[in-house]
């Protein structure tokens, strides 16, 4: 398959390394020093299971110089999806597809605004990677997976083609029977202990294993589930439980991206996890006063990285 990576940040440059190491055709969308430092001497995945040089990396801040692809994985933040839509439009052909990669529950709707929702699936991703130096990504092994499924939940070739190709990468991946319920699960991992980590500046080592900030991981995980249900998503009674699980089993020094956004200083995805729980539960009638407690504290730092606020 011929795969375009837009957006070659933590998320987008793993999984792309390990589908190029693979034998996948992949070309990876960046710009700056990160897309000099590849075209000069390769993108490299430093992790705790071992190093990875794709050394040749195909590496472009052009989509009208790459040229029509097979899917795109999008690996933007959460904010820049519309935008990146547009920007895109030179790699998407009749057959093309797009697979957002972001957490929320949101970047489906919003790619097929611009592109039409049948050249979109819907799509999540786990893993603790970040640019950690131009060209170099940084990787926390034993928790990456890739999920992806059509909007409306039937089998499709073309998502059978590219599950079997994140199989021969040797990425643990899975089509689940509900992919809404597979988004909102994993907003509900992530918000969950990614706000509680952001607003305590801890790492899931340290707010999992404190009794005080664990049961605010699970009341905030707990509001979310409320969310999800009343709009109609059938998530389980495990939910919770099973995310909790999740959460044990990281890595203690992970943090989430939002986590380190917030603490560099730079915009973060605070909007589309924790701003979208209480937009979507004020909607649905859902009281969600953890959340909303999280979204006011951090909203000052996120203002200021934006540039709305001077502090």
């Amino acid at each position: 398959m011929r795969i375009a990576i837009f957006g070659t940040g933590g998320a987008g440059g793993y999984f792309g390394a390990q589908l190029a190491r693979a034998g996948e055709e992949v070309v990876f969308i960046a710009r700056g020093e990160h897309l000099k430092a590849i075209r000069q001497h390769g993108l490299r995945v430093d992790s705790t299971a071992g190093e990875m040089l794709i050394s040749t990396a195909n590496a472009s801040d052009d989509p009208l110089t790459v040229g029509l692809v097979d899917v795109v994985l999008l690996g933007v933040k959460t904010w820049q999806v519309s935008d990146s839509a547009n920007l895109m439009r030179p790699l998407i052909g009749p057959d093309t597809f797009v697979v957002p990669l972001q957490n929320g529950v949101e970047a489906a709707s919003q790619l097929s605004a611009v592109l039409g929702a049948s050249q979109v699936v819907g799509g999540l991703c786990g893993t603790f990677s970040w640019v950690a130096s131009p060209g170099v990504i940084r990787n926390l092994a034993g928790s990456d997976f890739i999920k992806f499924g059509e909007l409306d939940n039937r089998s499709s070739e073309r998502c059978e083609h590219l599950r079997q190709a994140f199989e021969r990468a040797g990425v643990k991946v899975e089509i689940p029977p509900d992919i809404e319920k597979a988004l909102w699960e994993k907003l509900l991992l992530v918000a969950g202990h990614g706000g509680i980590g952001a607003v305590a500046q801890a790492p899931v080592g340290i707010v999992r294993s404190l009794p005080e900030t664990r049961r605010l991981i699970e009341q905030c995980m707990r509001e979310i589930l409320a969310v999800g249900r009343a709009r109609g998503v059938n998530l389980s009674d495990d939910a919770v439980k099973n995310a909790l699980g999740f959460v044990d089993k990281a890595a203690p020094t992970a943090t989430t991206s939002m986590y380190r956004d917030i603490a560099a200083g730079k915009p973060s995805e605070l909007e589309a996890w924790t701003g979208a729980i209480v937009r979507l539960g004020k909607e649905a009638g859902v009281p969600t006063p953890l959340n909303e407690f999280i979204y006011n504290s951090l909203l000052p730092l996120e203002l200021k990285a934006r540039g709305k606020l001077d502090f």
